[in-house]
């Protein structure tokens, strides 16, 4: 992949204010495989009584909102998660997990992220304002910290799940600026270069919380 000197502030997005000279920008072909928006958190308590029946959408599309995240989701506007309202996951991790766990495939929906993707690699973009691109307005976002697991995820996917999936959580973001998501071919486009065959890989991080 190699930098696009030629996309202009405007298409990276109006809501990013840069001093001096314009960074360059990486521009990486990804899907959205699912869109994700629960208002009500699924899995609290113990996980032997299981999951709460809560309602949970796969959307075609979803609305994000600058400072808020995702309309209809359970962070949105929630003060304590404004810097990490929308939550990312890259797929190749799920995949990886199941591999190692000598598994059958996962559905990416019981991990409770909102954005599930194919051919990003995320943990670079912790620190960054990066631009999701998908057929709507671009949408801004700030990667905020590590999407660490929960214990739910032995009882959700399979035994050891938890501890596999620790550093290929995912990540949590802020939104920068409001727009529309859409499932299916996306650009990502980040201010640093990415490693796509790296986006299963785990990283090193530190305990968290909510799923």
């Amino acid at each position: 992949m190699v930098p696009d000197p030629s996309i202009r502030r405007q298409d990276f997005n109006a809501g990013l204010a840069y001093a001096g000279r314009m960074p360059e920008m990486f521009r990486y072909d990804v899907e959205i495989l699912h869109l994700l928006v629960s208002p009500a958190h699924a899995y609290f308590g113990r996980a032997r009584d299981g999951a709460a029946d809560v309602p949970t959408s796969d959307a075609l599309q979803a609305e994000v909102v600058a400072g808020k995240g995702i309309v209809g989701d359970r962070f949105f506007g929630k003060a304590a998660h404004m810097d990490a309202a929308v939550t990312l996951f890259a797929v190749e991790s799920l995949e990886a997990i199941a591999a190692a766990l000598g598994a059958a495939p996962f559905d990416p929906l019981l991990t409770r992220r909102n954005v599930v993707l194919r051919g990003a690699q995320l943990a670079p973009l912790l620190g960054q304002d990066f631009v999701l691109e998908s057929g709507g307005s671009p949408v801004t976002l700030h990667g905020g910290r590590h999407a660490q697991p929960c214990a739910w995820m032995n009882e959700m996917l399979a035994p050891g799940a938890h501890p596999a999936m620790r550093g290929r959580g995912g990540i949590r973001c802020r939104a920068v600026s409001g727009g529309f998501l859409h499932r299916g071919p996306a650009v990502l486009v980040s201010p640093v270069p990415l490693d796509t065959a790296q986006a299963g890989g785990a990283s090193v991080l530190r305990p968290s919380r909510l799923p």
